[in-house]
């Protein structure tokens, strides 16, 4: 590896590398190694989740959001998978020389209530203005903090053989409206981002059953991306049915289009649960209590052979299903 790529941000196998090889070896430590949506600390008596992430989203604004509602939802969302419940966000942005002062406010706004939905203040910030053409737009960076509740405990790492997968609902609508917005396709379609907060969600799943293994939100990669890691990281297998993954009617005609497969395909307002069989039926009635997880389905197990993540075609078939190192659409989020 000489070179950063394109690739090393597609979430697959030179993503790993890149953290692996680079930032993992440099920072290691306990929390770090973990490689979960967030860090899990304590202070004194208190659990903690702490998150960072940067959004470089082109363009700026796309059918249902922008890129401040993105902002505080990923940080949001980082911390609630990992069970946390978040009590407040930094903010910071790049601005490059010339940008709108009206599309500005517009990002801070949309920023503001999102950060008001998910009952959470943005307390702290930063800002740099760069000359033009030193900085896309504009990009910005936010982090959340939350408190975890004393029995909870999710990870990556815990999926054991048995348990159930289950998805809050459709999947790939954030990267095909994402497509649609930035590409003159010549198509007509009313696909919006599905960005939203899930804290909420999650919350709620965790006062149904706090004994849940895993939450994860399949952003960068999509879904393909976030069962490998859960793999992975559980030294486990996982079994998906190809016919009860949820896709709109639309997103898959769109996906049909332009040969793109919606398990690769990011989401910002969806989110994985892994728990044990025993529990399904609870955490499934939790998910449709909420509005954000009416369509929720059970789409796979967890088993112990074989390892990696594979999808059981119409056929019965088992297909692999692997991390791939270039993304279906850079600059997603």
């Amino acid at each position: 590896m000489d070179k950063i790529t394109l690739a090393h941000g597609a979430g697959g196998n030179a993503s790993k590398e890149l953290i692996n090889k680079i930032f993992k070896k440099s920072f290691s430590n306990k929390m770090l190694d973990a490689l979960d949506d967030g860090a899990v600390l304590k202070a004194g008596n208190v659990k903690l989740a702490f998150s960072t992430d940067s959004f470089v989203i082109n363009p700026v604004f796309f059918k249902g959001g922008d890129i401040g509602k993105l902002a505080v939802c990923g940080s949001v969302n980082d911390i609630s998978m990992m069970g946390a419940k978040p009590i407040a966000l930094s903010a910071a942005a790049v601005i490059e020389e010339g940008f709108s002062v009206a599309d500005l406010k517009k990002i801070t706004c949309s920023m503001a209530k999102q950060a008001k939905q998910a009952d959470v203040n943005i307390v702290t910030g930063d800002t740099k203005v760069v000359k033009k053409g030193e900085v896309d737009a504009i990009f910005i960076n936010t982090s959340a903090i939350g408190i975890i509740g004393e029995k909870i405990d999710l990870s990556g790492s815990n999926a054991k053989s048995g348990d159930t997968i289950i998805i809050s609902g459709n999947i790939a609508e954030h990267g095909a409206a994402i497509m649609m917005s930035r590409n003159d396709l010549g198509l007509k379609s009313n696909i919006r981002s599905d960005c939203a907060c899930l804290n909420g969600l999650a919350q709620s799943l965790l006062r149904a059953c706090p004994e849940i293994h895993v939450m994860r939100d399949p952003t960068r990669g999509g879904v393909a991306a976030a069962l490998n890691e859960i793999a992975e990281s559980s030294d486990a297998g996982i079994i998906i049915e190809y016919d009860k993954i949820p896709v709109a009617d639309n997103v898959a005609a769109f996906c049909r289009i332009l040969g793109l497969d919606p398990l690769y395909m990011p989401n910002e307002g969806k989110m994985i649960s892994v728990q044990k069989e025993a529990d399904t039926e609870k955490v499934i009635s939790a998910y449709k209590q909420n509005y954000l997880g009416k369509k929720a389905k059970v789409i796979g197990k967890v088993v112990k052979e074989p390892k990696g993540v594979w999808v059981k075609t119409v056929s019965g078939g088992l297909r692999r299903i692997l991390n791939i190192d270039m993304e279906q659409l850079p600059r997603i989020c």
